[in-house]
């Protein structure tokens, strides 16, 4: 019995080793970032009463190192920051759009098989932006590989959907009596 207790441990130990062995593999994939600057990096933006700030802005794509073959396709990335320029109403931020438009002033799609570029905002906790206040968000959407290529693209276009309403701050006063007195 000890035997082929052995024995068994034996051949485990063996098929865990051999199942276990690295095997001889091909060339070792590089992955890199490419990354192309956008000029300008940063904007001043107005849209209604809405004022701010596109910043940090570049494109990222990740490309095989060597092949140059594009393995994620290209990001448009940096950060918004929004503020409330007027003095008596609240902006609910519904979303964002963004189109990049050619040198004829056309929209440049992006591919099938990339999603519309598309801003949604959180304002983290509360879903306006009250008078003078400002709330940054991360922008990081699809870029067209089109728009990659030289004297292409013109300019980038973000539409924003947002819902105005009147703020008012009222008080009231009201009389009272401490009991005892």
């Amino acid at each position: 019995m000890w035997k082929w207790v052995g024995l068994m441990m034996v051949t485990m130990v063996a098929a865990v080793t051999l199942g276990c062995s690295q095997q001889p593999s091909g060339p070792q994939v590089v992955i890199e970032d490419k990354v192309y600057t956008v000029t300008p990096a940063s904007v001043t933006v107005k849209a209604g009463i809405l004022t701010g700030e596109v910043k940090e802005m570049k494109v990222t794509e990740r490309v095989e190192k060597g092949s140059g073959t594009v393995v994620s396709p290209a990001k448009l990335t940096g950060t918004l920051k929004l503020t409330n320029s007027s003095k008596d109403q609240v902006v609910r931020l519904i979303t964002g759009k963004i189109l990049y438009i050619d040198t004829q002033g056309q929209p440049i799609k992006v591919s099938e098989a990339q999603t519309e570029p598309t801003i949604k905002f959180a304002t983290y906790g509360a879903e306006t932006l009250d008078p003078g206040k400002d709330a940054t968000q991360s922008m990081d959407a699809d870029f067209p590989a089109e728009a990659l290529k030289a004297k292409k693209l013109k300019e980038i276009r973000l539409e924003l959907a947002y819902i105005p309403s009147p703020y008012k701050e009222e008080s009231v006063n009201f009389t009272v009596a401490i009991g005892g007195q």
